[in-house]
């Protein structure tokens, strides 16, 4: 289950970080498929920041080798930075500034020619044409997340770290979230997804790893995953609405799936 991608995105070899004494990451080999989802699970503290950092050039690992889209993250730093994206738990977005000014802004950061038309395409692109020209303290949770999501594909990067992007969203929110995410997988860009929440990696990833107390215990599909377990026995009981069914049933918004 855990062969190396014939085209991998991004490799991580022996990985390993420790702070002050205290390991955080004890050798992690993974690899994620070019133009896949890749859910990495894991409880807090297990490491998935740490190593999404260490991808990203925020910070050097202790030993071992990371590529990403072909580039050293140390010997090459520059490189991947152009080449990624990092969304982080927090929507980080200018409350003050409209929809479009905070894509504007972005785009003339990056040096993208015709910010504004950028702009248009992604507002249109994440169903934010109608808020466009609203202040972000007006949006919603599952609007700035959007937004948020829509300011990282600026400059067209190959690879995106989405941290947690679900994180204090409601079950609406995260809905909006998950087609987000669908739709950059659809476009082939490469989504490196940390979660806690099993149901998302369920929805939205190709391929799931677990990471526990720093290392990847297991990578694979769902349905690989699952053969890992006895197969299932047969049981006749009453199935009962649970809480997820009767909220979409009040609110609207269709089926979870």
């Amino acid at each position: 289950m855990s062969a190396p991608s014939v085209d991998a995105a991004i490799r991580i070899a022996g990985v390993t970080k420790s702070y002050r004494g205290l390991e955080v990451l004890r050798g992690v080999d993974l690899d994620v498929a070019r133009g896949s989802v890749l859910a990495l699970l894991g409880s807090n503290g297990a490491g998935k920041t740490t190593l999404v950092r260490i991808l990203a050039t925020l910070l050097r690992a202790d030993a071992g080798v990371a590529v990403v889209d072909g580039f050293d993250v140390v010997a090459q730093a520059a490189e991947v930075r152009a080449a990624v994206s990092l969304t982080g738990q927090f929507a980080a977005v200018d409350e003050i500034l409209t929809g479009r000014e905070n894509l504007v802004l972005i785009a003339r950061l990056r040096h993208q020619k015709h910010p504004r038309r950028i702009a248009d395409d992604l507002l249109a692109r994440f169903s934010l044409t109608d808020a466009g020209d609203r202040r972000v303290a007006t949006y919603s949770g599952g609007m700035r997340r959007r937004l948020d999501i829509a300011m990282t594909l600026i400059g067209g990067p190959s690879v995106i770290f989405l941290d947690e992007p679900t994180t204090g969203l409601d079950p609406q929110a995260r809905l909006e979230v998950w087609d987000a995410v669908r739709g950059l997988a659809a476009s082939g860009t490469t989504v490196l997804l940390t979660t806690q929440h099993l149901e998302e990696a369920e929805q939205l990833a190709d391929r799931i790893a677990i990471l526990h107390e720093g290392r990847i215990l297991v990578t694979g599909t769902l349905d690989e995953l699952k053969r890992l377990l006895p197969p299932a026995t047969v049981e006749y009981v009453e199935k009962q609405p649970s809480l997820e069914d009767v909220f979409f049933a009040l609110v609207g918004g269709g089926s979870r799936r």
